[in-house]
């Protein structure tokens, strides 16, 4: 499982001219689901996005994490992050989730978020999204349960 995290001021997503969702302060979470990732993927990503302290204290360093700030989380669906570039001008996606699995594996991901009681706004699985953000920082981090 990967996860793109930029903290954000503000984004939104929208869905055929219509936001779906909308943060203020918060992270955008771009997640790629991959063929063999597990629940236990989707808890390592959400523990350590949670945690991950990047945001900052009252002298401007990270010391501060999603859970410390009460950071708005607005997760989109991003099978992208599996395309491999290595062969070819075209990207192959043959280690991303096939769309049931990932699907299943993206909502439990997201509601795992929602019980860390932060608040959460999601794009729409497989819909074509137009997203909108003011990275903060810019701060972007990659996370890759692989490397755990």
């Amino acid at each position: 499982m990967r996860a793109l995290l930029q903290r954000v001021s503000q984004a939104s997503v929208r869905v055929e001219r219509e936001i779906v969702g909308d943060i203020g302060p918060g992270l955008v979470i771009l997640l790629g689901l991959a063929q063999d990732d597990t629940e236990a993927e989707a808890h390592h990503i959400v523990n350590k996005t949670t945690n991950l302290r990047i945001f900052n204290d009252e002298d401007g360093k990270f010391n501060r994490s999603a859970l410390d700030v009460g950071a708005e989380l607005l997760i989109i669906s991003q099978f992208t992050l599996y395309g491999d570039t290595r062969k070819g001008r075209r990207p192959s996606f043959l280690n991303a989730a096939t769309p049931d699995k990932a699907k299943s594996l993206y909502l439990l991901t997201t509601e795992l978020f929602r019980k860390t009681c932060l608040p959460v706004k999601t794009g729409t699985f497989q819909a074509h999204m137009m997203v909108s953000l003011t990275n903060d920082g810019p701060v972007t981090i990659m996370l890759d349960t692989s490397e755990h």
